[in-house]
């Protein structure tokens, strides 16, 4: 019999038989874990199994490799704090989905860990918006898909870097860039300068971030971006399709 206890996050449950419910948690130690709950679907657990929310987890199993089963403790109901904004819960819901789409079974990401609680303690403030593109840029990152913003792609130059080019990752000045400015992605002032972002800044930030996650993240596991993403960026403005380019 194989036991662990870890920090967790919950990502997904999904009902299963009568009264338990399959639960896919993000933790500390052990990265994206799935588990059975048992009595996950009764009324003292399903306030627990909220996506967003941090539990303290204790999964046995047969095998390692095996379901096993969960026993939970809540820890922090983060989704409860949040639900008289709508706004915030579709980023809390965006960011699990994303998790569960993009992190491999069973495959530690500590760093994803500690970013995604850094953001979910932080949704309380009112630059969690900015925080959460930070968030995303930070996934792409630990997944081997980091941008690289420090200096322009075409000239070196490290002073007025506005766009970001969707084919090398880099960033790209406004004099290099203006002549294809429609072909490439903006990039916001705030992940910059470390200030907070505003309405279409935070858009061009999930539109340059939802690039790359679905051209190297989700693409090639042939996943589409998931729902709850989708509606985050309607409640700021939708994003544009961005065709080829020069860099």
């Amino acid at each position: 019999m194989s036991e662990w206890t870890d920090d967790a996050i919950v990502l997904s449950a999904r009902r299963f038989g009568e009264n338990g419910v399959v639960a896919s948690l993000l933790t500390r130690g052990h990265g994206r874990h799935p588990g059975m709950v048992p009595g996950g679907a009764g009324k003292a657990l399903r306030p627990v199994l909220q996506a967003g929310n941090a539990v303290q987890a204790v999964w046995r199993g047969r095998l390692d490799d095996q379901l096993g089963t969960y026993r939970l403790e809540l820890a922090c109901a983060h989704s409860a704090q949040h639900l008289d904004d709508p706004t915030r819960l579709a980023a809390l819901a965006a960011a699990c989905a994303l998790c569960e789409a993009a992190l491999p079974e069973r495959q530690p990401h500590t760093p994803v860990f500690q970013a995604l609680t850094a953001l979910l303690d932080a949704m309380a403030a009112p630059s969690w918006p900015s925080v959460y593109v930070h968030w995303e840029l930070a996934l792409l990152r630990d997944l081997g898909f980091g941008l690289d913003l420090s200096s322009c792609a075409a000239t070196g130059s490290t002073e007025n870097l506005i766009y970001v080019s969707p084919k090398s990752a880099r960033a790209v000045s406004a004099q290099a860039g203006q002549p294809y400015a429609h072909k490439l992605l903006k990039l916001p002032a705030f992940l910059m300068d470390g200030s907070e972002g505003q309405g279409a800044a935070i858009a061009d930030g999930l539109a340059l971030t939802g690039y790359f996650l679905e051209r190297h993240v989700l693409g090639s596991h042939h996943k589409a971006m998931p729902a709850s993403r989708t509606r985050l960026v309607d409640r700021f403005r939708p994003s544009s399709t961005i065709s080829g380019s020069k860099f």
